[in-house]
């Protein structure tokens, strides 16, 4: 029986990782730009001069 509380200890802290790791993203500006990501393969050119194989 003991071992269920150490899990759920240890998934509370796996959970509370996770939203530290959230909130910091948010914080960084991560998630700022939602257009140019879905666009980016439209805009890239093959400036080469050449086929890739």
């Amino acid at each position: 029986m003991s071992i269920i509380y150490f899990l759920i200890g240890c998934s509370i802290l796996l959970a509370l990782g996770f939203l530290c790791a959230f909130f910091w993203a948010q914080r960084k500006g991560q998630h700022d730009d939602l257009y140019t990501p879905s666009v980016r393969i439209l805009l890239d050119d093959d400036t080469s001069g050449e086929a890739k194989k």
